[in-house]
């Protein structure tokens, strides 16, 4: 092949990474890997390209503050999730739980909270099925830098499909928010 003609072509084959990939593709449903990794900056929800990280309250999770998560399965019947996070507010907690839903421009589209034994009473208020047993939930608080590390253990593995994203919750001190409120939310899922 000549040079200028490989010089052409080489654009073409930045485009099709995947095609060339020899790991076979996860299918919609299938088991997660056993450890997989979420980097990402937050943005706003209303991004022109749907952000993995959205930030419902800029004054608790400033866009462009970062996030790393490893979520941890390669022990059966076990789940590790850590959260590692900079760029947020100074000395603040926040309450981080597992949802059943994605991220969107509603916080709400995050759905109610991921467990092992689902409640059949929803919203679940129920202390038999919302409790750190049965859904996987961190305390992550910041240091005056607004730097912070949660990790939390589970002995379940969520469902494949149904665990779909990490909503950090308002927390207390929240100024204008309740606690309640869903500050971030980090896709796991597509």
């Amino acid at each position: 092949m000549s040079a200028p003609l490989a010089a052409a072509l080489l654009p073409l084959a930045l485009l099709v990474p995947a095609a060339a990939s020899s790991a076979p593709a996860a299918s919609p449903g299938s088991a997660a890997p056993p450890v997989s990794v979420v980097e990402a900056a937050f943005d706003p929800a209303t991004a022109f390209v749907p952000p993995t990280a959205v930030s419902y309250a800029d004054d608790l999770v400033p866009y462009g503050a970062h996030t790393r998560i490893v979520t941890d399965r390669s022990t059966a019947g076990r789940t590790v999730l850590t959260m590692t996070v900079t760029g947020l507010a100074p000395d603040h907690e926040f309450p981080v739980h597992l949802h059943t839903g994605s991220c969107g421009a509603d916080p709400a589209s995050s759905g109610p909270h991921y467990q092992d034994a689902v409640d059949p009473v929803q919203p679940s208020t129920d202390p038999a099925y919302a409790n750190g047993r049965n859904e996987l939930r961190l305390a992550l608080r910041t240091d005056g830098h607004g730097e912070g590390t949660a990790t939390a253990s589970v002995t379940w593995q969520p469902r494949p499909g149904e665990a779909r994203s990490l909503v950090m919750h308002a927390g207390t001190p929240a100024g204008p928010h309740a606690a309640g409120d869903r500050a971030a939310c980090v896709k796991l899922e597509k």
